[in-house]
């Protein structure tokens, strides 16, 4: 391989579909979201160290307008970057209590994502796909994680149904199709540790778990994929699923184009409706909340609302 190739100069001059690139056609929608979470400890507990991921990302198209926060018992907060690109906050309460309620309000605008099923796949993306400064570029998204990983057999069963497309975009989108025509969504079947093998051998999960099994299939394809977590806008006409609490999905590293999303959980491609708190391998690099503390167990109750403002 030419060792003076640049892939991040590549990302941005392939030529794509004009109707992708089009910049008429994009819309701008405009997001508020309230997140709750409500701790609730069976006694009171002396003190407690806590990591949240509750700030929406920007990027080029998701703008975060406005952030507050505000925890109860009160508390400042100290935010970095971890390796993945998320604000990640840190606090702590010295004092005993026997609830805490962290609680975010955000405003954000999203530009509409152009339609994914559109791309052309081009000789020159499959050159980039296949090259080995691709793989090395997107490697932490192509490695198996302790929740991405399948059995043979599993991936065997998948390729059967779905076939061997070439073509990074249709095998996506036909994957997509498949883990939502086949899973059922059930809240009651996982939690939090399911892996996705264990979610395969079920047939049925959550988001997290849809998004896990879609994670695991492109890997083991040579396809580069991350998990997102975020928040998902139903308005009163929508079948969608996933506005109770935080959403996840996928991205998925297509050359020239870049990150593009598709939600398994709904069989949907992301345009405007997705908003973005945070990506990683898995869900273990996103969770929202966790915390150390001394005491015994406890309750969590969430709540998430979001809201359109208006189209700008």
């Amino acid at each position: 391989m030419n060792p003076a190739y640049n892939l991040e100069s590549h990302q941005r001059q392939l030529p794509i579909n004009k109707q992708v690139s089009n910049s008429k056609e994009a819309d701008t929608m405009k997001f508020e979201i309230q997140h709750t979470n409500i701790f609730q400890y069976e006694s009171e507990v002396d003190q407690s160290l806590n990591t949240i991921r509750l700030k929406p990302r920007g990027d080029e198209r998701q703008r975060l307008l406005s952030y507050r926060i505000a925890i109860t018992p009160s508390s400042l907060t100290r935010e970095h970057t971890d390796i993945w690109g998320n604000t990640v906050g840190t606090f702590y309460i010295p004092e005993q209590h026997q609830e805490l309620e962290i609680q975010t309000t955000s405003i954000v605008s999203i530009q509409r994502a152009p339609f994914i099923h559109r791309i052309q796949y081009s000789p020159e993306m499959q050159t980039i796909f296949h090259s080995q400064l691709f793989y090395e570029h997107y490697l932490p998204y192509l490695k198996f994680t302790q929740f991405t990983y399948m059995t043979e057999n599993q991936l065997e069963e998948v390729y059967h149904a779905i076939g061997h497309a070439e073509n990074p975009v249709l095998f996506s989108l036909n994957l997509m199709q498949y883990l939502y025509s086949t899973f059922e969504y059930d809240p009651g079947a996982t939690d939090v540790t399911t892996t996705a093998s264990e979610a395969f051998a079920l047939k049925r999960g959550v988001c997290q778990d849809f998004t896990h099994v879609m994670l695991a299939v492109l890997r083991a394809k040579g396809i580069p994929a991350r998990y997102v977590s975020g928040y998902l806008y139903v308005d009163e006409n929508s079948a969608l699923i996933g506005d109770i609490a935080t959403h996840a999905w996928v991205e998925v590293m297509i050359p020239g184009i870049g990150w593009i999303g598709l939600d398994p959980t709904n069989n949907v491609e992301v345009l405007e409706h997705h908003i973005i708190l945070c990506i990683g391998r898995d869900y273990s690099d996103i969770s929202p909340v966790e915390g150390v503390y001394s005491g015994g167990k406890h309750d969590l109750t969430v709540k998430v609302s979001v809201k359109a403002l208006n189209h700008l």
